[in-house]
């Protein structure tokens, strides 16, 4: 069947006796052999626009291959763009298009060649395209009134992407709309109702497409939908009621094409009220249940993998009450080329027969196309070892030069299939690919496959062997299978041992060992059985199971089928389950199941959990305690030990406790050995030598302890060498010429016998072959007098009794004591860097004269400086400007410092200096004022002067700086004709020829006999200041009162009665206070809103502008609407607020900055 053709004799008989040519070939890559594509990108290839394009090209050969690209047909030349790039010793191509290059220009079908000097092989064909996720096209969707009961569709109609969207529906709040058998989603995505009901009616039906390949979401615009509801009835039926009539399909008939391994997807969608059920026939045969399911409630019906058995006529029927409708759906099945038989590797020896076989099927048939090395076979040149036979070539007598790549290339109108295969014409002997020495584990009565995976040309012929090269293996009990595994039927003991293939050719031998273990199997011995408990119980399952030794056994436990609860009322033992207080949840199947690495045993178990008898109050006391101790299977190092639980007491018994008394070496006193669980009465002792042992037995249950039982017999453990040495073993010195050797002695259950004592060992490394030793007991240290400055020895401590010796020790290092150095650091030497950083270098010292471990070089300066011992330079940081300083290097060890180099003298140059050491104002004058100051501190070289600096600090922004150079023995300033209330902002520091130091800041007004240096006082706070203010607006209300009645006789407000207001003698007053007032600041210390303070930043002392009618001056006029002046007692002007650094406010501003 899978051929389209007769064979004719001769090719039969070739396939016959060629069979095993054609199996699949791996060719070691040691070896020449053409290329092989090894991995590539899928034929239809999307991408993701927003990433770099990466087209996968892989292929192996010897020579490694080279690599070329067609694009559309034609010579892909990458040298020509640089955002185009192969990676190295790949044909994996890379375009770069994070500059903002557009995927799509690198749209087309792109085909990888990769060639050595033996052949050519080539990719598929691979179709590259961007994914697009086109925007939705803008659209107004008109409300849509449905009456109650009639059917309705929802167009989605998504943008067309690539790949195809994928449609859902939701509301505006992102919750997917319920769907039923009379709401649901279409395929296409477009929203069916049956029929309508009120309860459809919203105004947010929302169709989402999602891309899936950029994981990007689109939303059409929300479509309302208002349902009617009317009861008009005719006869005796509502008129919306109705028989079913199809939505989808619209027709009667309708036909579908799928192809072969896709899913067939068909549906069908009724109209109808009550709502229509929907079921699926298939004429003349089965709807395959393994395959098909109905979706979308039985609207759709799919089938995935689809065969040509799925071809045929498919009938939905809708029905309700009142009737029922069908539709037929045809449907063919076509398919893409798919092989049967796909080429594969050829490896002849010279003039050997071979074929390589290209077998495809398809609907329509498809056709073959043979090329080899990429090119048509036609234009091929001419072999004559080989002949094409339709979908065969036939190779004869070939020779060294006929290796070379073939394509066969199958296809229909639906698609093609392209299968490199080579033909490599090799001679070489036979090699064993096998990993030698594999050790196979298989149980008894299992199969066994024991592998022999070979190379050679001529193909080797393979021969096993067991035990010896004596006998070849054969029978009914050995299959040989054809690739050259061994395959033995039922695994018995009798087949466990060393196993060797040996494969031959005409051009030499190779063979390989491997080992086979027959394992006993796994059986459980006792199954747990079904249990019956009362709730708040203890049960017990049991579960022992025997297995081969040599593997290690796993003991599960599921309930369910499925984990055990995570709840520490049930434990897990070696061979049991226990649940202890049981409640109706623990009811269930228990399975215990014992693994190994090779099989398994399980069995199960059911516990079924009743409720307890109704009992009378119950006292809980703690357990009695166990009796009958009895000492049974006695061993040199092991014990059993046995005994009867003591009454509950209400409560069960949770565990035991198991103590020992030791008469010969601490009688009297008990210590805890084990401890078994509750349910157990038995335990095995593990014990040690050289003890009088006497054993008890403890009961717990929740109330506590029992009394502890009365003890067992004595039993004596025979003494024994010891079987531990000392632990901690460590030597070093304490002096030049000695070694101390400590460890921490054994405890006395150690000793396992009489006459402990410790063998102390050492040896020079790599000096002495001997050992030096010495016996001593009840120390922890011994101290070696006479050894060289440190050198390293071996040191051993091994644990001795009158038994003998306890195991051999491990050796450890440690090294004797050390001295202190013998010479100092050579070749001293200081770089002064700046005037607070200087390096110091130095020449090592010799190891010969370090005696000891070098733990580094000391710097004594004014402090110590450390460095590595692998130091031979130092940064000497934080030294003081203009300084004189001596240092010396020394090297030293674990036991001190050698001796100093010669001291080196070196100086640092100046610095900056500091901050002078004070600053501040000395005296303050109406007009002047005088600061002071002290030298620095620290200052780093020789003063060359002060740098004085002072602007005037005004509320909005600080003045011109103003600076001075003053000498260096100055030490205070006065500054002359300084306006009146002003702040002043003054700096100074000092300088050497390095340069300035840093700043000290001072702060001062000007003022009319009164200093105010910062810090300042906030005077907005101070009663004396609250009471002028409260002073001002009193005032300022009996002048607004006066300005009133003056109106109120007059009518009019003139002008010149503003001009007279200057003589006005209660209005006077206010001039000297409203100097007062504009000297302080409410707000960062300076003048107030309200002063008048010019924008120079000086006080005006003519005041012939400050009064009361003067503040209406700086605004624009403004009148009544009976003519009457009244600009001077309106708020700001706009220019006042533009200007408020220069032009003072009204008093009624003035008021309002305080209210």
């Amino acid at each position: 069947a899978v051929m389209d053709r007769p064979r004719d004799g001769p090719l039969a008989l070739l396939l016959l006796f060629l069979g095993h040519v054609i199996t699949a070939l791996e060719v070691p890559l040691d070896l020449l052999q053409p290329p092989t594509i090894t991995h590539q990108s899928p034929k239809d290839y999307i991408i993701d626009p927003r990433e770099n394009i990466v087209i996968h090209c892989e292929a192996k050969g010897k020579p490694h291959p080279s690599f070329s690209w067609t694009r559309n047909g034609t010579h892909f030349e990458m040298d020509k763009d640089p955002k185009v790039l192969m990676k190295p010793r790949s044909g994996t191509l890379v375009m770069d298009i994070s500059g903002g290059e557009r995927a799509e220009a690198y749209e087309g079908v792109y085909q990888c060649s990769a060639h050595n000097e033996l052949g050519t092989a080539v990719s598929n064909s691979i179709v590259l395209r961007q994914s697009r996720s086109p925007l939705w096209s803008k659209e107004r969707i008109s409300p849509i009134i449905a009456q109650k009961g009639q059917s309705l569709i929802l167009h989605c109609r998504p943008p067309a992407g690539l790949p195809p969207p994928i449609i859902f529906w939701m509301d505006n709040n992102f919750q997917r709309l319920p769907q039923s058998r009379r709401v649901s989603q279409a395929l296409n995505g477009d929203l069916y109702f049956s029929n309508v009901q009120p309860e459809d009616s919203s105004s947010n039906y929302i169709c989402y497409a999602r891309f899936p390949h950029t994981q990007t979401i689109q939303q059409k615009q929300p479509i309302s939908v208002r349902v009617l509801d009317s009861e008009v009835f005719v006869s005796d039926k509502p008129v919306d009621e109705r028989a079913p009539v199809f939505m989808v399909p619209s027709e009667s008939v309708s036909s579908k094409m799928v192809l072969r391994g896709e899913i067939l997807e068909m549906e069908c969608i009724a109209d109808g009220l009550p709502t229509p059920a929907i079921s699926w026939v298939k004429r003349n045969s089965e709807i395959p249940s393994g395959r098909a399911s109905f979706l979308s409630f039985d609207k759709t019906l799919r089938i995935t993998d689809v065969s040509e058995a799925d071809a045929g006529e498919y009938r939905c029927i809708a029905n309700n009450r009142h009737g029922s409708v069908h539709h037929t759906i045809r449907v063919t099945v076509n398919a893409a080329p798919y092989w049967i038989s796909a080429p594969r590797n050829l490896v002849l020896a010279p003039k050997e027969m071979g074929i390589i076989t290209c077998q495809a099927a398809g609907h329509p048939k498809p056709s073959i196309r043979w090329l080899m090395n990429g090119l048509p076979i036609e234009n091929a040149p001419k072999d004559p070892s080989r002949s094409v036979e339709g979908d065969t070539l036939i190779f004869s007598e070939v020779q060294t030069g006929s290796s070379a790549v073939y394509q066969c290339n199958a296809s229909n109108q639906y698609g093609y299939l392209l299968s490199n295969a080579f033909v490599n014409v090799l001679a070489e002997p036979p090699r064993v690919l096998t990993p030698p020495n594999i050790v196979y584990q298989v149980i008894m009565n299992k199969p066994t496959l024991l592998e022999c995976v070979t190379f050679g040309s001529p193909v080797p012929i393979i021969t096993w062997f067991k035990d010896s090269r004596s006998s070849m293996l054969e029978g009914n009990a050995y299959v040989f299978h054809e690739n050259g595994t061994l395959e033995i039927h039922m695994s018995q003991p009798s087949n466990s041992g060393k196993y060797t293939c040996v494969a031959r050719n005409n051009l030499g031998i190779s063979e390989n060992h491997v080992y086979l273990e027959v394992k006993e199997p796994t059986r459980i011995l006792r199954p747990p059985e079904y249990r019956e408990v009362q709730r708040n119980r203890d049960v017990v399952f049991e579960c022992k199971a025997k297995h081969d030794p040599s593997l290690v056994p796993t003991m599960t436990w599921l309930k369910d089928d499925g984990e055990l609860p995570d709840d520490e009322r049930f434990r897990v033992d070696s061979d049991s389950l226990t649940i202890t207080d049981v409640t109706e949840s623990d009811a269930g199947m228990y399975t215990c199941i014992m693994n190994t690495t090779l099989d398994q045993d399980s069995a199960s178990a059911q516990l079924t959990v009743v409720e307890a008898p109704p009992t009378p109050a119950v006292i809980y006391e703690q357990p009695g305690a166990p009796t009958d101790l009895e000492l049974t299977d006695p061993g040199a190092r092991s014990i059993q030990l046995t005994w009867t639980p003591g009454e509950e007491h209400n409560s069960p018994i949770k565990k035991f406790l198991i103590q020992y008394e030791d008469a010969l070496h601490q009688s009297g006193v008990w210590h805890n050995l084990t401890e078994v669980p509750g349910t157990k009465t038995t335990a095995h002792l593990k014990l040690s030598p050289y003890v009088h042992y006497s054993f008890r037995v403890l009961a717990l249950n929740d109330v506590g302890f029992s009394r502890p039982s009365m003890p067992s017999h004595q039993y004596r453990t025979s003494p024994a060498a010891p079987d531990e040495n000392p632990t901690e073993v460590k030597g070093h010195g304490t002096e030049h010429d000695n070694l101390v050797i400590t460890w921490k002695p054994l405890m006395p259950l150690q000793a396992n016998g009489p006459g402990l004592q410790y063998k102390v060992m050492w040896r020079q490394q790599g000096i002495e072959k001997d050992w030096t030793s010495v016996s001593v007991a009840n120390v922890s240290k011994f101290v070696v007098s006479g050894t060289p400055t440190f050198v390293p020895y071996e040191v051993m401590v091994q644990a001795l009794n009158d038994y003998g010796l306890g195991p051999k020790p491990g050796a450890v290092i440690g090294y004797s004591g050390e001295d202190f150095p013998s010479a100092a650091p050579g070749d001293v030497r200081v770089l002064v860097l700046n005037s607070t950083l200087a390096e110091v270098r130095w020449s090592p010292v010799s190891p010969e004269s370090v005696r000891g471990r070098l733990q580094g070089y000391k710097v004594q300066l004014s402090s110590h400086h450390i460095f590595s011992p692998n130091k031979t330079r130092g940064k000497l940081p934080d030294l003081l400007p203009y300084s004189v300083y001596s240092l010396r290097v020394t090297a030293f060890n674990g036991r001190g410092e050698g001796p100093s180099s010669v001291p080196q003298r070196f100086e640092t140059p100046e610095g900056v200096p500091g901050a002078p050491s004070f600053f501040k104002v000395s005296a303050l004058d109406l007009d002047s004022l005088t600061l002071e100051w002290g030298p620095p501190h620290e200052r780093n070289g020789r003063l060359t002067g002060y740098t004085f600096k002072y602007q005037i600090d005004s509320k909005n922004d600080l003045g011109l700086l103003e600076e001075l150079d003053l000498p260096s023995n100055q030490s205070s300033f006065t500054l002359h004709n300084l306006p009146h209330s002003t702040r002043y902002k003054f700096y100074i520091s000092a300088r050497t020829q390095r340069g300035v130091g840093p700043t000290l800041t001072e702060e001062a007004v000007t003022g009319a006999g009164s200093t105010m240096v910062s810090p300042q006082v906030d005077i907005a706070t101070q009663g004396w200041f609250i009471g002028l203010m409260s002073a001002i607006a009193l005032l300022i209300l009996i002048l607004l009162i006066i300005c009133f009645i003056k109106r109120n006789k007059g009518g009019k407000y003139p002008v010149k009665e503003k001009e007279d207001a200057h003589g006005d003698p209660e209005i006077q007053p206010m001039k000297e206070d409203d100097i007062t007032f504009g000297e302080y600041s409410d707000e960062d210390r300076k003048p107030l809103k309200g002063s008048r303070t010019p924008s120079s930043g000086t006080v005006k002392r003519d005041g012939s502008d400050d009064s009361l009618v003067d503040c209406g001056d700086s605004g624009d006029t403004q009148f009544n609407e009976d003519g009457s002046f009244i600009g001077q007692y309106s708020g700001r002007s706009d220019r006042d607020a533009t200007h408020d650094s220069s032009e003072p406010p009204s008093p009624v501003n003035a008021m309002n900055s305080f209210v």
